[in-house]
């Protein structure tokens, strides 16, 4: 509750911890920190792990909060600190112990595996090329700058659908122009 004795919302205290206000900072965290630390342990299956991704949002908040813009609420940018936080630890390669991790070995490519890797490229570049404008960019928005379909629809002024639809005949038009390649490494 503020002064007056009303209780304040999450935008609010948002702009207070902006100023750097730390009471509101505590409230702020007491409201969201049990859904956040529950939605991480959720995600990840270990406490531990979902305790620490929790603290790491909610100093994101602190750190943030004079950047952060009103455009979506509080708690649903938060939840989306917490989601991205937990897809990049799940994506981290576990911890090994030394011992239990064998023989260094050297992961530089060899000249044989550079050449082959380079030519795959160079024949998917060159299928990518070829496809239909509207496909050729639904792909490499997607897949190479990493932007979801509704952004993709948001660049291309179009619907989520479209672009569902844009990337699969890409990849199907992709697959036959690359069905030799892929098929002599099946082999």
């Amino acid at each position: 509750m503020d002064d007056s004795g009303e209780a304040q919302t999450d935008e609010a205290l948002m702009a207070k911890v902006a100023r750097g206000d730390e009471v509101a900072f505590r409230l702020l965290s007491r409201r969201h920190l049990p859904a956040m630390l529950g939605l991480a342990r959720r995600i990840l299956g270990n406490a531990a792990d979902a305790e620490d991704v929790a603290q790491e949002a909610m100093l994101r908040v602190w750190i943030h909060a004079p950047r952060w813009q009103p455009l979506a609420a509080v708690r649903t940018w938060l939840t989306r600190v917490v989601v991205n936080l937990c897809l990049d630890r799940k994506r981290r390669a576990p911890w090994v112990a030394l011992e239990a991790a064998g023989e260094i070995v050297d992961p530089t490519p060899g000249a044989a595996e550079v050449a082959e890797q380079s030519g795959r490229e160079r024949a998917l570049a060159a299928a990518i090329a070829e496809l239909p404008a509207r496909q050729r960019t639904a792909i490499v928005l997607t897949y190479t700058e990493g932007m979801s379909n509704a952004q993709v629809a948001e660049v291309l002024d179009t619907s989520v659908s479209a672009i569902e639809t844009l990337l699969i005949r890409g990849k199907q038009n992709l697959r036959a122009r690359l069905r030799d390649l892929i098929e002599g490494e099946e082999s």
